[in-house]
């Protein structure tokens, strides 16, 4: 509508763009960079109903101090996935073809009307480690078990318009976006506008280095922002993030990144905007700066976002971007005032600084990225945490507490008849140790608590750096020409975010140094950081599990929750990448790398991590020489063609999906089934029970289903009843396009704690209708789904943290959940619950289920949930839980529904009803 007269023509070279301007908005000027992206989302897509002037005029007049609490419409430029989020996306839109057929509508109009790109780099798992023929080993058992999927995904790129897949083998999801698929500033249709995006995975921000603003969001909402439905949110508070002084050698951009995730946890920015600024800034490279971006869920904000400077225009050059797309993000952003100017502070609602110089070396563990170690600090802190692990206790308390006395294992003096038995003192506190004895094809060891079972350089937040990706080749290379070797009991791997990687790998002279020491190549994807490590070698997982050790896995990732990396490992560790082939030297969490040796050089001369660390100014070097935009240019020249095997792919045709009914990778889901047009009124919830009572930071990796999937478990059966045989069972993720599997793998993590059952870890809760008997959370769901029975999951602190996993709340769904109720809740998560109908409800401040004496046994009771029919959502229900004896528990749960969006939503059962129903009616 153009009420503030911001349409104008912005001449670049010879080509001419339509764009809205943020300087006719008062109050603009001092917007901090991310604000005035929104702001000119607001500007070009102002319709007078949706989006309005009052709307525009509250963004430019933004009160820094205020607590949020104005609506806007984010309209997103395009949407990102990955394979295993991407998946589900895809068949929901192919179901939603037909849904809108059978309504009376036109199945075209199911189509992307942004551009949508998806990136398949979560299939690969590392079944083959430490030799030179992993990589097509585990690409060849990738095609097999996913030949399905992937004509699927075939079938999708050549069935919608606007919508392309980088296929298997390429690289990670989030560092392809930033080295070939993000734009910076869009050109379409004749408008240059901010490319802006959301993706179906949380790290989606890594693309924030780059000056673009984008976050994860669930696939339902994904899908949504794929046919034209805008991002409901409110005007978020922006921390100002100074960045000072500079790195000091030997800290790498991980120790950074750490630090940042550290210190943001402690301030609080969940649902907040970070941007960063000050003369720090400038001198930071554009990997550095992705890598702090990548990280922005670990630290809980929407987004963690840099401007545009001379460093992304040289980074665009660099990866192969045209000159006239570089001149066009140079003239548009100074145009915009979105250009970094160090002398002007933008308007903050909270400020947090940084000098780089106070950063020393650190990793982060044993369950979570925000518990950073100092590395000098690393062996004391593991020793006063693995005690917990012994006792099966798998780290309560505070990360660095010691454990107590009258709480350590018994029979600490035997170890060969199966005690416990301290470890030598060397320095700092005694540990428990329970040494085995091992044999593999690399001969005979002992294996302890704390010993490095699995030590991987994986996941988009470092493999996309090349100063820490060639420090860590380097370090190989000093190890290898000093005769280092990796401990016999490492499981070592290398996976790459994209083939740029081994090219400067190639160019240096590196990949026969990492060969050596097992860090051979296994893949291009995301790998260990997803839980996608493989299986260890059997005997070593035998001893592990036969003997309960408490081993360790150490990776250059950004997720290290308990049960998530692989089912035999306890403690996960994030380091950098040259620190993960230092532990795996190292061969244990137990050491000290001031004070203890890797091993002996060929001349018996003790060998230091000092000794081989490389210098910044020999790594730098190397990839001056190494790195040019050759390399980009070439490896991203054909990047959505595929090679042979992926042209070769058997794909059905038509804009109609053939389902097959013998398919157990790819269903059609029942999500639409009985849709009418009118809404049926939403009601209160009577008679429900507790499936679940969790405590606090239950990550959407409990919740989701993840990882392998077991014979005895409920999706295993499954499988075995529809003729798939055990070695074929696949993971979670590759089978996400099947609702069957994954409703089956709700809340079936093994590591899972449901309060309602005593020390039982994994998917089983208690069945009420059965005397409360121990069961499966699917079998439990499906009893009271036949009873007619409604439940609810009782919940903690940061309910649904980590991930934007979209399963999470369509398994929730699914298994016959109408409501949480938890003391917190992460953004992401707490939003897709909405999207699939299920309401998510917050204890009264400062109360949680144990202070109001509920076990989880009692029937509930929500009233003034009705109240949403009329057209207004109520702060509070009243709910009331009735224990056995008659005796209740009364209170009123904040309705945590935040926009008026969000209950429209709601009202219709689900986002992607209400999609169907708005593109019928259009």
């Amino acid at each position: 509508m153009n009420s503030f007269g911001a349409k104008d023509t912005l001449k670049v070279g010879d080509a001419s763009y339509e764009v809205f301007r943020v300087d006719t908005v008062e109050g603009s000027k001092t917007l901090p960079y991310s604000l005035k992206v929104l702001l000119e989302c607001l500007l070009r897509t102002e319709d007078g109903a949706n989006i309005t002037a009052d709307h525009i005029r509250a963004l430019g007049g933004w009160d820094q101090d205020a607590q949020p609490d104005t609506e806007i419409q984010f309209t997103p430029a395009r949407v990102i996935m990955q394979d295993f989020t991407g998946v589900p996306c895809v068949v929901d839109l192919a179901t939603m073809r037909e849904a809108v057929a059978e309504l009376g509508g036109d199945p075209a109009r199911i189509n992307p009307l942004a551009p949508a790109e998806l990136v398949i780099d979560h299939s690969v798992q590392i079944d083959s480690a430490g030799s030179p023929t992993s990589f097509q080993i585990n690409q060849d058992f990738e095609y097999e078990r996913n030949n399905e999927r992937y004509q699927f995904l075939r079938w999708g790129q050549t069935a919608f318009d606007d919508f392309k897949v980088v296929p298997p083998g390429t690289g990670i999801v989030h560092q392809v976006n930033i080295e070939r698929l993000a734009r910076v500033t869009m050109s379409r249709d004749g408008q240059a506008y901010p490319d802006t995006c959301v993706g179906t995975d949380s790290h989606t921000t890594m693309v924030n280095g780059l000056g673009v603003l984008g976050w994860g969001v669930g696939g339902i909402e994904a899908e949504a922002a794929m046919l034209g439905q805008p991002v409901s949110m409110l005007i978020p508070r922006v921390v100002g993030f100074k960045l000072t002084g500079t790195m000091k050698p030997g800290v790498t951009a991980t120790d950074v990144v750490l630090t940042i995730t550290e210190m943001l946890r402690k301030h609080g920015v969940v649902g907040k905007f970070v941007e960063f600024y000050g003369e720090g800034v400038a001198a930071l490279p554009l990997a550095n700066r992705a890598t702090i971006g990548n990280m922005s869920p670990e630290f809980g904000s929407t987004c963690a976002i840099f401007p545009i400077d001379e460093v992304t225009l040289d980074y665009l050059r660099l990866t192969g971007r045209d000159d006239e797309q570089v001149a066009l993000v140079e003239a548009y952003a100074k145009m915009q005032g979105m250009w970094l100017d160090p002398s002007v502070e933008a308007r903050y609602s909270e400020l947090v600084e940084l000098d780089l110089g106070d950063v020393v070396p650190s990793i982060a563990g044993p369950k979570r990225p925000q518990d950073r170690i100092v590395l000098a600090e690393a062996k004391e802190s593991f020793r006063k945490v693995l005690p917990t692990y012994v006792a099966g206790r798998e780290g309560d308390g505070v990360e660095g507490e010691s454990f107590p006395a009258s709480d350590a294992p018994a029979q600490m003096s035997d170890p060969e008849h199966g005690g416990e038995a301290p470890a030598e003192t060397g320095s700092g506190s005694t540990r428990p140790s329970r040494k085995v004895e091992v044999t593999t094809d690399k001969g005979t060891f002992q294996l302890d608590h704390g010993h490095v079972a699995i030590a991987s350089i994986t996941s988009c937040t470092n493999t996309s750096n090349p100063s820490v990706m060639m420090a860590a080749a380097m370090l190989a290379k000093n190890a290898h020409e000093r005769g280092l070797q990796t401990k016999p009991w490492v499981k070592t791997s290398m996976a790459p975010g994209s083939q740029v990687v081994t090219g400067y790998y190639e160019r240096a002279g590196m990949w026969e140094h990492l060969d050596a020491l097992g860090f051979n190549l296994v893949g291009y994807g995301c790998a260990t950081c997803i839980g996608n490590s493989g299986p260890l070698d059997e005997a070593i997982s035998a001893a592990i599990n036969d003997n309960d050790l408490s081993v360790t896995a150490v990776l250059s990732g950004n997720r290290n929750f308990e049960g998530r990396i692989s089912p035999d490992v306890k403690m996960n560790y994030l380091a950098s990448p040259p620190l993960v082939i230092a532990y795996a030297l190292a061969g244990t969490m137990d050491f000290d790398f001031d004070k203890q040796p890797l091993g002996q050089d060929k001349e018996g001369k003790d060998v230091f991590l000092t000794d081989i660390w490389p210098s910044p100014q020999d790594v730098e070097a190397t990839i001056a020489e190494a790195i040019t935009r050759d390399i980009f240019v070439e490896d991203y020249k054909d990047v959505f063609a595929g090679d042979a095997r992926w042209q070769g792919l058997d794909t059905p045709e038509g804009k109609t999906f053939e389902w097959d009914a013998e398919s157990t990778y790819v269903r059609k889901p029942t999500y639409f089934e009985g849709m009418t047009m009118e809404l049926t009124p939403v009601e209160d919830i009577t008679g429900a029970r507790v499936l679940a009572k969790l405590g606090d930071s239950v990550t959407t990796d409990h919740i989701s289903p993840a990882g392998s999937i077991k014979a005895d478990s409920p999706a295993g059966r499954y499988l075995a009843e529809h003729g798939v045989d055990r070695k074929d069972f696949n993971s979670y993720g590759s089978r996400r396009g099947n609702h069957e599997v994954m409703v089956r793998g709700t809340f079936a993590n093994i590591r899972l704690k449901n309060l309602l059952l005593d020390g039982v870890e994994g998917g089983y809760t208690r069945n009420f209708l059965a005397g409360g008997e121990q069961t499966t959370i699917y079998d439990a769901a499906e009893a009271y789904r036949s009873a007619g029975i409604p439940l609810v999951v009782l919940g903690g602190k940061e309910y649904g943290s980590g991930s934007s996993r979209d399963w999470a709340a369509k398994g929730t769904r699914l298994l016959g959940v109408k409501a949480v109720i938890a003391e917190s809740y992460e953004r992401i998560h707490r939003s897709n619950l909405i999207g699939m109908g299920v309401l998510p409800l917050q204890f009264p401040q400062g109360q949680s289920a144990d202070s109001l004496g509920l076990d989880g046994t009692e029937t509930f009771e929500i009233t003034g949930v009705a109240e949403l029919n009329e057209g207004r959502t109520p702060q509070t229900v009243h709910v009331t839980a009735v224990k056995d004896g008659g005796a209740a528990v009364e209170f009123d749960a904040d309705v945590r529904i935040d926009t008026p969006g969000e209950r429209e939503y709601y009202l219709n059962d689900g986002i992607l009803q209400y999609v169907l129903r708005s593109l019928v009616t259009r």
